[in-house]
């Protein structure tokens, strides 16, 4: 049975709440133990980049999609009732298609975020 606190999580970071999922995870995160704490590591990364990439920090945003999707990575096709293979692609397409963002063109790729249902987008957690 999924943790409440990672349900919660998943439903905040599905509604673009990233930072409140980031809270929400954290806890969870610090508290668990393998394999499920760099599981949850990597969502949490995951949330917290697209928290930077919202503010148009392009760097944090770089940074913690590569390295939350490099946590998760070993934990496809699926893993606690999540569809991991789908949050991994999505998550490694937006850093593919922000690596091809200059820092200084950052605004202009995050306003059309917000308004595609296809790539590039924010990702989504699906469960399985």
């Amino acid at each position: 049975m999924l943790p409440k606190a990672f349900l919660q999580g998943i439903e905040e970071f599905n509604r673009r709440e990233f930072y409140t999922c980031h809270d929400t995870l954290e806890a969870l995160w610090m508290e668990s133990a393998e394999p499920h704490k760099q599981f949850y590591q990597g969502i949490l990364q995951i949330a917290v980049a697209c928290y930077h990439l919202e503010n148009c920090n392009w760097q944090g945003a770089v940074t913690l999609l590569g390295e939350g999707t490099r946590r998760i990575r070993d934990y496809q096709p699926d893993y606690e009732g999540i569809d991991v293979t789908k949050l991994f692609e999505e998550s490694w397409e937006l850093l593919d298609n922000l690596q091809r963002v200059s820092p200084e063109a950052i605004a202009p790729f995050v306003e059309t975020l917000h308004f595609r249902e296809s790539s590039p987008a924010f990702p989504k957690i699906v469960s399985l």
